[in-house]
């Protein structure tokens, strides 16, 4: 008798347009690039400029210009012109990852299959602009990507698919978003196919479980010495590669010396010292008194200098007990 084979629903190619900025889009992007899908357009933010008017890379507007793919930098998304020109693309489906900027009611509902949002987190638990420095900086165990589809509340829209990692005692918010950035293409791929072939399984969240992040400034990678230790290492890792976790150094007879401290080590001592004071220090480290416990801090950037390690840095700079850190 002759082996009956089970079809799988074909899956027509969809016509895509890609809205993101930044390293948890750049994966997902390429790979539906290089799927049997019609990638029809890219949007992205507007070129920015840096110190000294230097241009900020986007390489998913370079990888979409070397494909000689539509690409879109409005200003805001929201603009009728901005509107006309993703009407002309003739998306079926938006995929959307850390864009940055809120899409209207009408461009949620353009394409066909509406629009979905690569969010890394695992909703309903820190909808906003920060939700991987949330998951550092709070100590979670685990982080994750969740797929929704997108609605004009924020990051409130049923959930298509989620997966989940633990986080590592010592990964860094960029670490951990590469990380997220990978587990994400996967999961995205396959929601598309499930909304190709009408066998998604849209779930609502527990909106009274949710949290809100919101963005960051420059300012708020200030290291807090009065918090407990702990709490200083995880901001150390949570505010890495930005804003960047600086402080100052107040030395006698010497200008103060801003840095950034990027690794550190909790350390169970007992000090009548204020917060920020320098408790120990020997020719390769330093510990720092915090509001609860001290930090062994273990690698530095001075400002401008190069990142080395504190053993180097205390090579060039002599630092004795009872300086501090403001």
């Amino acid at each position: 008798m002759p082996l009956r084979m089970t079809k799988k629903p074909f899956m027509t190619p969809l016509r895509i347009v890609f809205l993101g900025t930044g390293k948890l889009a750049e994966p997902v992007f390429a790979a539906l690039c290089q799927s049997h899908h019609t990638v029809c357009g890219l949007v992205t933010q507007p070129d920015r400029t840096g110190p000294g008017s230097k241009k900020h890379l986007n390489p998913l507007k370079e990888a979409a210009i070397a494909r000689g793919m539509p690409v879109l930098q409005p200003e805001r998304i929201r603009n009728p012109e901005a509107v006309a020109e993703l009407q002309a693309l003739q998306p079926e489906l938006f995929v959307v990852a850390a864009y940055g900027q809120i899409l209207s009611r009408a461009i949620l509902e353009m394409p066909r299959l509406g629009t979905i949002n690569v969010h890394a987190s695992l909703l309903p638990k820190y909808r906003g602009a920060t939700p991987i420095h949330a998951a550092v900086l709070n100590g979670d165990t685990d982080a994750g990507v969740t797929i929704i589809q997108l609605v004009p509340q924020l990051d409130a829209g049923p959930m298509l698919g989620a997966v989940r990692t633990p986080i590592g005692s010592q990964e860094t918010t960029g670490e951990l978003e590469a990380r997220l950035a990978a587990l994400s293409v996967p999961l995205t791929l396959d929601v598309i196919a499930q909304l190709a072939v009408g066998t998604a399984h849209p779930v609502e969240q527990d909106h009274a479980a949710a949290t809100h992040v919101g963005k960051l400034t420059k300012a708020d990678g200030r290291i807090d010495w009065s918090k407990s230790a702990i709490q200083v290492e995880r901001h150390l890792r949570g505010m890495q590669p930005w804003p960047g976790p600086f402080t100052t150094l107040i030395l006698d007879g010497k200008p103060p010396l801003r840095m950034q401290v990027l690794a550190g080590t909790v350390v169970d001592t007992t000090s009548a010292a204020a917060p920020g004071t320098v408790v120990a220090v020997d020719a390769s480290t330093m510990t720092v008194q915090c509001g609860e416990g001290a930090l062994r801090i273990e690698r530095v950037h001075p400002e401008a200098k190069r990142p080395m390690p504190t053993v180097e840095f205390l090579r060039g700079r002599a630092v004795s007990i009872g300086d501090r850190f403001e």
